[in-house]
């Protein structure tokens, strides 16, 4: 039987932590700084957790970008959640990913996470 990742962390790797969330440096991050925050409750989505369980998480998520932001100053963030394979999913244990993003990182930012269908991301052009 395969191990969860984040349910068998290394304490080396935490951002942050409360007793419903824990904070995660990304094992393979897009941008220095990738974070994963991550209910310590294994569940597949955030919404299998309690609203007040889901609300932990979106405050820390806050409290992570902030120290993010102190830290490496990036120019813009990306915060996502894959809900389910479809949307690229690859862990089966909900979590969200806030990424550092800094100009030039890519030829032309614009349309951030519309970008996951490329042919409908450039609606401007249209």
């Amino acid at each position: 039987m395969l191990t969860c990742p984040f349910c068998e962390f290394e304490q080396a790797g935490i951002v942050a932590e409360s007793e419903l969330a824990v904070a995660l440096w990304d094992a393979h991050p897009v941008t220095e700084g990738h974070t994963l925050v991550v209910p310590r409750l294994h569940v597949t989505s955030i919404y299998q957790l309690s609203v007040q369980d889901q609300a932990a998480l979106w405050v820390m998520v806050g409290q992570v970008r902030e120290a993010l932001i102190r830290r490496f100053a990036p120019d813009g963030i990306n915060i996502a959640v894959n809900d389910g394979l479809a949307a690229g999913q690859t862990i089966d244990h909900a979590h969200i990913h806030i990424i550092p993003r800094r100009n030039g990182d890519v030829p032309d930012a614009r349309g951030g996470v519309r970008n996951i269908i490329p042919s409908r991301a450039r609606y401007w052009e249209k």
